[in-house]
Formats: structure tokens, sequence, C-alpha cells
């Protein structure tokens, strides 16, 4: 538990950005900037302190999105150019080798099923201890953080 809320920006930052990305593509669709019958566009805006106003309730949306997140891909920009993040969360199905299977989507829903190709380097923890791949069991929670450099792989039992 300790390890998912030291990454818990990481995945904060995924599910904002794909949200970011969903709610640009609806206010485009709702028509943010409409045409009036003078035929002016006109463009919704914001007071400038409203930004401000709440920050705990904002902060509260951000950590309930992340936690209703269960996949998306990040682009993040670098010193050498931008690269992708990549997380999953669901069930864990199955452990072959490298391979883990996940069950995306919660205990009553699934979204997909997906297979992923998990490096020997990749940190495993189990149950808030480090563990190897092999340990997993069918039925934990896992979250996979997929990076560049750094793969994360964070189960624990699905009743806790």
């Amino acid at each position: 538990m300790k390890l998912i809320r030291k990454h818990m920006k990481l995945l904060t930052v995924g599910a904002v950005c794909a949200a970011a990305g969903g709610g640009a593509g609806a206010i485009a669709t709702a028509g943010a900037a409409g045409t009036s019958a003078t035929g002016t566009t006109s463009i919704a805006t914001s007071s400038a302190g409203s930004s401000t106003a709440q920050p705990a309730a904002k902060r509260r949306d951000r950590r309930a999105l992340a936690r209703r997140a269960i996949q998306g891909d990040v682009v993040v920009a670098t010193r050498n150019g931008f690269t992708t993040v990549t997380f999953n969360r669901g069930f864990v199905q199955s452990v072959n080798g490298q391979q883990l299977t996940i069950r995306e989507g919660t205990k009553k829903a699934t979204y997909k099923t997906v297979t992923l190709t998990i490096p020997s380097s990749a940190k495993v923890r189990d149950n808030g201890q480090g563990a190897t791949l092999s340990a997993l069991s069918a039925g934990q929670r896992v979250g996979v953080v997929q990076g560049p450099k750094v793969t994360r792989v964070i189960a624990r039992n699905a009743a806790s």
C-alpha cells in the first residue's frame, strides 16, 4: 500500500491526462465555442479566482478519478524529448514466465483482458513485500506501471 501511495502521483497524472483528453473532446463536441445569433463566436471563460477557490475539492476529485482509472497511456516531456508511460489495473488471471495476464476492470465488470510482457528487471511488490512475478496468484488486484526504463508491478490480495 505504501508503494501505491508513493506512485499515486504518477497514476494521478495518467488518469488526469486521460480525463483531460476526454473532457476536451466532450467540450469540443458540446460546442464550448459556440456561435451566437449575430454570427459572433463566444468562448466560455472562468473567473481568475475559481482555479484556487477549492484546492482540497480538486485534489479529492483527482484522487477519485485515479482510483477509478483502469488503463491509460501518458506522454511525458523529458529532457531528451518525450516518453510514454502506460498503466494497467485489474485482477491477475495468470502468470506464465514473464507474461502477466490481467482482467482489467472492477470486481463486477470487465473492460478487457490483456497479456503484458514484464521485463525481468521489473520491480514486483506482493502485499507490500518484495516478490517475483511468479509469486503472484490468480485473483489478486494488480497495478502495472511501465515506463521506458522501469516497470513496476504492485499486487495485493483482492480482499484487502
